[in-house]
């Protein structure tokens, strides 16, 4: 298994530099054909969606939808693929960053009752209490 920074996926998704996202499309080609599999850390999901969010113009909806592809991609492995697909569908129909729902997420896992948080995006949004 190999992981994957948040710089290779953003030449994938973007395509900005052809050089580097063709140098992204062999490493996929190959861990196919060896069946290695690409980890994909929690952070690395979160700064993923950050750089898409600032740098690149592309809405909510196409931000999500490149995200969805990811984790669908064959071979891509997460920490825990429900929690992040829960934070995806979160994401898609909320007002909060794709880290805020990740992080609900994760912490409805391990029991929490509720997440605190001053991003006023959150208000009533179930699992958030702002302060």
């Amino acid at each position: 298994m190999i992981a994957l920074d948040t710089n290779v996926l953003v030449r994938l998704v973007l395509y900005d530099d052809e050089a580097q996202a063709r140098a992204v499309e062999r490493l996929f080609i190959r861990a196919r054909r060896e069946q290695t599999p690409l980890f994909v850390a929690d952070v690395v999901l979160c700064e993923l969606v950050w750089v898409l969010t600032r740098r690149s113009g592309l809405s909510r909806a196409d931000i999500a939808n490149a995200l969805d592809r990811l984790l669908r991609t064959e071979l891509v492995v997460v920490a825990d693929a429900a929690t992040a697909e829960n934070a995806l569908a979160a994401y898609r129909a909320g007002k909060g960053d794709f880290a805020d729902y990740l992080i609900r997420e994760q912490s409805r896992a391990a029991a929490v009752t509720e997440v605190v948080t001053f991003d006023r995006a959150l208000k009533g949004e179930s699992g958030f209490r702002v302060l």
